[in-house]
């Protein structure tokens, strides 16, 4: 069996065992609710008790109640990655999954919530009002250009973390896999030519965040090809990401741009990088194929064509770069402080805490970063994201 008949194997395996639980996730009472009395303490009329504290002291709502652990993962399912735009009711399986990651890796209590509108100003309505019962907020699956102002409008409006996982939660992980990676390689990311593919909500954030880091020459590809300055049609976001790259003004299609790259990162499609492309790389490239359910190119592919290190967004293959890795240990340490957002600093120090969970002597082309059961994960993230709300002051405790 191959890798791609593999891969449609699983998807009936799976399609079997979402039948079979009828959905991922359910609720649990914290509070005995079996006497007489546990219903006056839990409903009417002991439950008007804390209702009357909270109100005189707002705050307390994190101690008398839920909120300080809960978060809501919201989408229109518009932008599912790898599947496009699928719909709200198509896009719950993923939704359902985030919060059962959450809980058994974080325990963190959360929900799906998929809304029924692509109107940009009506979801930022809709999930602003739903803040007084939440810690955070998860956004997921929406498609750019509308995800860049959602997210910024809904900062604006809420006291707590609002966080695009799609954008941010990837490129953490895309920079702490990358870090390690270029060990391996023995490059230095300000030295080297890096060649996203997808210039949706996680590719721009990954361009952004590598920059941030250090990187000097990236080139990131829409459908037309690369973004350069002298590029028409571009949307402003895509205007700002050309005057920040791609530094010798290269154009044309992917093929052409892979030539002497040290490093493709997708988050595109499936099946736009052949063996071919994989060879005009430079010596020592790093792959990360992290379109899903299907890669930009699989691993068996892309090594046999001379790549040194492999990676995808899929749990079925070594070197798994998903998101999974990072969101339950980031709001971890975000909800354990309060803190108000999620802020760049407290994303590299996410980013930083999961490459350096793979020591030296563990390190190797086939394992970049820990994985997902890895329970070493969460607490490091955690912490470290605690430490980097405390120091930036976005930590109310």
């Amino acid at each position: 069996m191959n890798e791609s008949e593999a891969h449609a194997s699983l998807g009936k395996l799976s399609v079997a065992a979402h039948a079979k639980y009828r959905g991922k996730i359910a609720v649990r009472v914290k509070m005995p609710v079996e006497t007489m009395d546990d219903l006056s303490l839990a409903y009417t009329p002991g439950v008007a008790a804390p209702c009357l504290e909270i109100q005189k002291r707002p705050d307390l709502v994190y101690e008398l109640t839920s909120k300080w652990n809960t978060v809501a993962v919201i989408t229109d399912g518009s932008a599912v990655l790898g599947l496009g735009d699928i719909g709200p009711y198509a896009s719950l399986p993923v939704m359902e999954g985030k919060c059962a990651i959450f809980k058994r890796f974080a325990d963190i209590d959360s929900f799906p919530l998929a809304l029924k509108t692509e109107d940009a100003d009506k979801f930022v309505e809709a999930v602003s009002l739903l803040t007084p019962g939440l810690g955070g907020i998860n956004l997921e699956d929406i498609s750019a250009p509308r995800c860049f102002a959602i997210e910024n409008k809904l900062k604006q409006l809420c006291d707590i973390p609002v966080f695009h996982d799609d954008q941010h939660g990837t490129a953490v992980i895309a920079l702490a896999g990358l870090i390690n990676a270029l060990k391996i390689a023995g490059k230095k990311i300000q030295d080297i030519k890096i060649v996203i593919n997808g210039a949706g909500a996680a590719g721009i954030s990954i361009c952004k965040m590598l920059a941030a880091e250090g990187a000097k020459n990236i080139i990131i590809c829409d459908r037309l090809g690369a973004i350069w300055r002298g590029r028409g049609n571009l949307s402003d976001e895509k205007k700002s990401i050309a005057a920040l790259t791609n530094p010798d003004q290269e154009n044309g299609g992917l093929e052409n741009l892979m030539k002497g790259a040290d490093v493709f990162l997708g988050v595109s499609a499936p099946g736009v990088v052949s063996r071919g492309m994989i060879k005009r790389m430079a010596k020592g490239a790093v792959v990360f194929a992290l379109a899903n359910p299907e890669p930009e190119i699989y691993p068996g592919e892309a090594k046999s064509a001379g790549a040194l290190v492999v990676a995808t967004g899929r749990s079925d293959f070594p070197n798994q770069v998903n998101n999974c890795l990072g969101f339950p240990g980031i709001f971890r340490g975000a909800l354990d402080v309060r803190a108000k957002e999620i802020n760049d600093e407290m994303k590299h120090a996410a980013a930083y805490a999961l490459a350096s969970l793979v020591s030296g002597s563990e390190l190797g082309p086939d394992y970049i970063l820990p994985g997902v059961l890895d329970n070493r994960v969460v607490a490091a993230i955690a912490g470290k994201v605690a430490e980097a709300a405390r120091a930036t002051g976005a930590a109310r405790i």
